[in-house]
């Protein structure tokens, strides 16, 4: 396949999703960003105070396109794990079996080693259905881990400090969607929210995203088509990344109710939501985010969330990285600060943002084919441009 008809495939998927005329429409601040760029990985901007280390990231978009491509001179293109150095120069590359994807390549720790990890399998539809693996920082493998009975989901695949992972399920359950404008006796896709001991394999807890959230709580509306999605199961929640808070409970984000749910992991209740229609916490002005994803924690009561600011397909805006801090004696949230990329990017999908120890800001701008770090000040100061997006993008030493 030439460059020139992969682009044009992307350009169609992008005409389906988001209409013809948001393609050829002038406003470009209300349009996302198109997921093609430079033909090989292209530094733009690396100027002093970046912090030193290997960029982790997956070519291709496992976790946003339901096709992948490949052959003869397009390997940029094809669906594989990457390090690179910061000067561009790959220094390693991992290609998935014929038939699968990978995505949310990275290093974590398992064990106090350093390892890598990553997400494989199969599916589309903005979801996945594979395992999730570990292996030593060469690749060799160390052990794989599925959420129980459950297939893994492609977003989420986090270890964490006691030997436990955090990973995402996404299940078709029947359900009344006429809260939404849709069939009684619908189907949607469930996310479930899987810890589990990864030495023995035990669940420690399994969390229903249905079970605790109403359908109506869903910023979509069913069959509206400027709210379709990836895939043909109506998607009310969308669960994107989970990550421990300070006390240890879990939190959650949904890029289709535009919210962070916080959760007690011992009992499952919910404990707050910031954002969505139904908020706990009163958002200061800035706060509210849409189609957001990796809520993370910058500090003990502060939150940093990739914004990307769209509803189903309707893109708001320019995407931003948002540091959210919370009172939660008070219920309410107010921004910090909120970073955007110099060229006004605007994500469809995807996207992160890792804190770094020199006080950096890292990662991937998501279908917007860009990896950046920025300054505590704001200053970019490392910029690379990819022929597709990326879902995540990490920086870290290596070997």
């Amino acid at each position: 396949m030439h460059r020139q008809t992969l682009v044009a495939r992307i350009a169609l998927l992008f005409a389906g999703v988001f209409g013809v005329s948001a393609l050829l429409a002038p406003d470009a601040t209300a349009l996302p960003t198109l997921p093609f760029g430079t033909p090989t990985y292209t530094v733009q901007v690396n100027r002093p105070g970046g912090a030193p280390g290997y960029i982790f990231y997956t070519s291709g978009l496992a976790a946003a396109v339901p096709f992948t491509v490949g052959g003869p001179g397009l390997d940029q293109f094809g669906q594989a794990n990457i390090i690179v150095d910061k000067s561009g120069k790959e220094v390693w590359r991992y290609v998935p079996p014929k038939g699968q994807s990978v995505s949310n390549f990275r290093t974590q720790v398992y064990q106090g080693r350093k390892v890598l990890t990553w997400w494989q399998g199969g599916g589309g539809g903005g979801h996945g259905e594979g395992v999730n693996y570990i292996t030593d920082t060469r690749g060799r493998l160390i052990t794989t881990v599925t959420p129980g009975r459950l297939k893994s989901d492609v977003h989420e695949f986090r270890l964490t400090p006691d030997g436990r992972a955090l990973i995402t399920s996404y299940v078709p359950i029947a359900a009344d969607l006429s809260s939404v404008g849709g069939p009684r006796n619908g189907t949607i896709l469930d996310c479930v929210a899987t810890v589990i001991d990864v030495a023995t394999k035990r669940v420690v807890l399994q969390w229903s995203s249905h079970a605790h959230i109403p359908v109506s709580e869903t910023a979509l509306r069913y069959g509206d088509p400027r709210n379709a999605v990836l895939g043909s199961t109506f998607d009310p929640y969308h669960m994107n990344s989970i990550v421990l808070d300070p006390s240890g409970n879990l939190l959650f984000s949904f890029r289709n109710l535009s919210a962070i749910y916080n959760v007690d992991i011992r009992s499952g209740k919910v404990n707050w939501r910031l954002g969505g229609k139904h908020s706990d916490l009163k958002l200061g002005a800035g706060v509210a985010m849409h189609g957001q994803h990796d809520a993370e924690y910058a500090g003990p009561n502060t939150i940093r969330v990739f914004d990307n600011n769209i509803t189903g397909t309707q893109q708001l805006g320019t995407s931003s990285i948002k540091w959210i801090r919370l009172d939660l004696q008070r219920r309410t949230a107010h921004l910090v600060r909120a970073q955007r990329h110099p060229a006004g990017l605007s994500a469809a999908a995807t996207g992160n943002a890792q804190g770094l120890s020199n006080g950096n800001t890292f990662g991937s701008w998501g279908t917007a084919p860009h990896i950046s770090e920025f300054s505590p000040s704001g200053q970019l100061v490392y910029d690379a441009t990819l022929p597709i997006g990326t879902y995540r993008a990490y920086l870290d030493t290596w070997p």
